[in-house]
């Protein structure tokens, strides 16, 4: 029964296969089995390739199945249409592009492997990646909020200094009343008098100033400060928001190029391996030496094509007879008398109407 099934998966005519040895079946049967587990390496790497896409296993499962069948109708036609001739020149010129399609077939099936294979260097790769990502995208974000934040950070600066500015200005009026009382500067008399009074009441003035001043200020200050931690806070809602996004930069197209940079020799092996799984059913059958089932095969074919030939010159035969046949009958006709005759009694009788007709149309005229 497994034998049966290989054979069948080679795409070799069964009805003859039957009569041939037990190695010719055995031969084809080895084809059929190459093809076989060539299909169903195909549906375990479209399996997982298309499960890094959906992230679903039964949709993984479903389309790699799909898959499977596609890569094994390819193989089993590809297979199926190489026809010994003899000659290994022009076996391989009919052979050389489905060899050209089996090299396609062997990149499409061995990528996805070579991802699970390594799968543990993409993602250190990958993770590299998202982590340069993850700083890029941060310092984009940064350039939408920096500059407001830094314009803000400005104006706290500004009222701050303007604060300062006033303190310097209160405490020299300070130092200066002081000393006027003193007797150290100014009139230098000793005792509170006249120039004394009129210097304190110019520094209470400037304090109470930088009184009203400093609660203004901070005021603003305050509400400045509640911008920029808002702005801060977006900045921050942003970067998470972001994330995930570069969290979730494992698809195929990125493990892929992932793969890309790790070393290729690794990865050529492992393609040249799928390309010799899939080319091998096409390479044993070129080197197999022409067997009892190709000399019955091309026999087949031939009977059919010769019996084709002979229905189609018999047919050709049978309406050139036709046409003579037919020629003889109406030139046989063409000297009858009576029919003749027949003939121009109708014409006589049907000129005679076509004349009364038109004498009556013109006499309606008239």
């Amino acid at each position: 029964m497994l034998k049966r099934f290989f054979i069948i998966c080679s795409g070799a005519d069964t009805d003859i296969l039957k009569d041939c040895s037990v190695g010719e079946q055995n031969k084809y049967a080895g084809i059929g089995a190459t093809v076989f587990f060539t299909a169903i390496m195909a549906f375990i790497a479209a399996s997982y390739a298309l499960y890094t896409v959906f992230d679903n296993l039964f949709t993984a499962i479903f389309f790699g199945f799909i898959w499977g069948l596609l890569i094994f109708n390819l193989d089993r036609y590809i297979v199926s249409t190489i026809k010994k001739t003899g000659n290994v020149i022009d076996e391989l010129i009919q052979a050389s592009p489905r060899i050209i399609l089996a090299i396609i077939i062997a990149v499409v099936i061995s990528k996805p492997l070579e991802l699970k294979i390594f799968e543990k260097e993409i993602n250190q790769v990958l993770l590299e990646q998202k982590n340069d990502m993850t700083l890029s995208n941060k310092t984009q974000i940064a350039k939408q909020f920096d500059p407001t934040i830094a314009s803000l950070q400005g104006d706290i600066n500004r009222l701050q200094n303007e604060i300062t500015n006033k303190e310097a200005e209160v405490n020299q009026l300070y130092d200066t009343y002081i000393a006027e009382a003193e007797g150290t500067a100014g009139t230098k008399l000793l005792g509170k008098g006249p120039v004394y009074k009129e210097k304190r009441d110019k520094h209470d003035t400037l304090l109470a100033e930088l009184n009203q001043l400093k609660e203004e200020n901070k005021a603003k200050i305050n509400s400045i400060e509640t911008q920029i931690v808002q702005l801060k806070n977006d900045y921050d809602a942003e970067v998470l928001n972001t994330q995930p996004i570069i969290n979730n930069f494992d698809g195929l197209m990125a493990r892929v190029n992932a793969l890309g940079k790790l070393p290729w020799l690794p990865s050529l092996f492992i393609f040249l391996l799928f390309l010799a799984i899939e080319t091998s059913p096409i390479f044993a059958k070129l080197v197999s030496p022409k067997g009892a089932y190709d000399f019955k095969l091309e026999d087949h074919e031939s009977a059919i094509k010769t019996n084709l030939l002979q229905n189609k010159n018999q047919q050709q035969t049978m309406l050139k007879t036709d046409y003579a046949l037919n020629d003889r009958i109406y030139s046989d006709i063409e000297r009858e008398d009576e029919l003749y005759n027949y003939k121009r009694k109708k014409a006589r009788e049907l000129m005679q109407l076509q004349a009364d007709a038109f004498y009556k149309k013109q006499k309606n005229v008239l």
